[in-house]
């Protein structure tokens, strides 16, 4: 299965591919769920990918059939998060991209870099099946990347939950894209990503989906606040919002 099938409306279950020393306890659990009935506005929101329009014109200018994908909204990218990231591998050329979540993204990301620069996506997921599902996918429509298979680990930092195990990664990454893990493991979990933001250079950019959710809203006022050699900026583009940071210096 890969994005262009249609899902469910909550994200796939994670909660079995966690190391054996690390549960999520009950005061978590319980969090989560209340932040959830606090969130339902934004995740009903999200159950739209973006109109056919914009879905049409963002495939039209990377050079991908009207059907390559068929299935946005609910955990997945929208159009505008996509149209983002096609603008910025546009303007920028990034030499090398790292992915957190793999899916749609992941697509649109390998055909940018191969129409704008040639550069190198890496994109990280917990389900191995769903890796190599996607990079079928991809290879379908003559574009490549390096798609891992990456278990958790204990969250770093100070974050809850858990993270990305995710092995040896560049020193310098240009474009860093946050769409996992998903917040049904704990709102806040994507603020564990700061610790990649030292290898990003000046100019380089961060991108986190779902920017406009209360969870992400959290973690960015955090990030602000401990990264103040970035500019972080909320653009409420699509149905979920994509805060931007820029290293400045």
């Amino acid at each position: 299965m890969t994005t262009r099938e249609t899902t469910s409306y909550l994200t796939r279950a994670s909660d079995h591919l966690w190391p054996a020393d690390v549960r999520k306890s009950l005061a978590d659990r319980l969090f989560t769920i209340a932040w959830g009935a606090i969130q339902w506005p934004w995740l009903a929101r999200s159950l739209s990918g973006g109109s056919p329009h914009h879905k049409a014109a963002l495939l039209a200018e990377i050079g991908l059939p009207a059907d390559a994908l068929p299935n946005l909204g609910s955990w997945k990218a929208d159009t505008g998060f996509l149209a983002l990231i096609v603008e910025h591998i546009r303007a920028a050329r990034p030499q090398t991209v790292v992915e957190l979540g793999t899916g749609a993204s992941s697509l649109v990301v390998a055909r940018s870099l191969q129409l704008y620069g040639g550069g190198r996506l890496i994109s990280c997921d917990q389900h191995a099946d769903f890796v190599a599902a996607t990079h079928a996918w991809l290879n379908e429509h003559g574009v490549d990347a390096e798609i891992r298979a990456t278990p958790f680990r204990r969250a770093p930092a100070g974050w809850p939950g858990v993270w990305y195990d995710h092995g040896p990664l560049p020193d310098r990454i240009d474009l860093l894209l946050i769409d996992g893990p998903p917040w049904t493991i704990h709102p806040f979990v994507r603020g564990a990503a700061e610790t990649l933001f030292d290898r990003l250079p000046v100019g380089g950019t961060i991108m986190l989906d779902d920017g406009a959710r209360p969870g992400e809203r959290v973690v960015a006022s955090r990030w602000r606040k401990r990264w103040p050699d970035f500019d972080f900026e909320l653009v409420n583009r699509g149905t979920k919002g994509t805060l931007i940071g820029t290293r400045l210096r």
